[in-house]
């Protein structure tokens, strides 16, 4: 049964998706920390110490998979992980070489293809033995599709959402000086599909994985259709992921400025304009998952990112952070309320 009140669904996801999370991540730490070379084994390991939440976060959708759902949480994880993993490479790396980026990420193309041969991927970089480290998490990833009876339905949108992935992360890891005519000149191709959009919002919403654990939890449960897995692409993208990112580059802005990293949200004239695009990120989020099966599911995923996001400490040292937080979840409803608290007594407990 899937929830279709957050108590429910936050019961899942604290007594058995959280759990079953930590489990999985277990079993890729004591991977990572046989990693042989110092340097991917010392970003493998802050990839998990840092981003664990991003595990947690896409562990939600396991519930679409029924009685599949460590399945769903296995596959979640560890394309997660690539994802996390990998971030860290290119954002920590010497390297600014863009066919560098292409061919690492080549992998997470590969863990959504079950028939994909594994190759070498860190070929174009000085540090390359991580004794099957990242074999091993797209192996996984390709083991949980090969049991996916419809997993052809939904592989061209699986693909279609991992090359806007890939190629983000190719665009904004280059040189700083490059990073943003990349960018806008990558935006220009896709322009006309997303005329409502400016290119920091496309690039944001390209880099989201929710789209694609949302298709394979549903594949996994046996729900899955053309035309479901049609609906769920034009429902998270653009608005669910880019609404998902803009927020997580909204909390990050203080420690972005202070590494030197790209952050979106810096690229709006004022914070007015930051305010109301968020507001209307989330006025079509909700829109768009409305043609959706179990709508008041994926209603309560919206909720749960502003209340989540929004809830954590970074928010607080935020210019104004509390007031606009206050506003977005006003926005967005008595639900986000709801999500805010769980997770700021959540965040209490847990020493945040």
């Amino acid at each position: 049964m899937i929830p279709t009140t957050a108590p429910v669904l936050m019961n899942f996801v604290y007594r058995k998706a959280f759990p079953e999370v930590n489990k999985e991540l277990a079993y890729w730490r004591q991977k990572a920390n046989d990693i042989p070379n110092k340097e991917l084994r010392t970003q493998a390991i802050a990839s998990m110490d840092d981003k664990k939440f991003h595990c947690q976060g896409g562990s939600v959708y396991a519930i679409l998979s029924r009685k599949k759902w460590k399945e769903a949480v296995r596959f979640i994880v560890a394309y997660q992980t690539i994802s996390d993993y990998l971030d860290n490479l290119c954002d920590r790396s010497t390297s600014l070489d863009p066919a560098d980026f292409r061919l690492l990420h080549q992998s997470m193309a590969d863990a959504l293809n079950e028939d994909a041969p594994l190759k070498d991927y860190y070929a174009l970089r000085e540090d390359q033995n991580d004794g099957g480290y990242l074999h091993k998490l797209v192996k996984t990833c390709q083991e949980v599709l090969r049991n996916i009876e419809q997993v052809e339905l939904i592989k061209p949108h699986l693909l279609q959402l991992e090359n806007l992935y890939s190629d983000l992360q190719v665009h904004k890891h280059v040189a700083h000086e490059e990073r943003i005519d990349r960018l806008e000149n990558w935006f220009k191709n896709h322009k006309e599909s997303f005329p409502e959009l400016n290119w920091q919002e496309f690039s944001a919403s390209s880099g989201s994985t929710l789209g694609v654990f949302c298709m394979v939890s549903y594949a996994l449960g046996g729900k899955m259709t053309e035309e479901l897995a049609g609906n769920i692409f034009k429902s998270y993208f653009p608005y669910m992921q880019g609404l998902h990112i803009l927020l997580d580059y909204y909390i990050d802005q203080q420690e972005d400025l202070l590494e030197g990293d790209l952050n979106f949200c810096s690229y709006y004239k004022d914070e007015t304009e930051l305010q109301e695009r968020l507001l209307y990120f989330i006025k079509q989020t909700n829109h768009n998952v409305q043609k959706l099966p179990n709508k008041i599911f994926h209603e309560m995923i919206h909720h749960g990112l502003v209340g989540l996001y929004l809830a954590d400490p970074k928010v607080s040292k935020l210019k104004n952070g509390k007031m606009m937080a206050k506003r977005l979840i006003k926005a967005s409803g008595r639900k986000s309320k709801f999500f805010h608290l769980n997770v700021l007594v959540y965040n209490r407990l847990a020493g945040r």
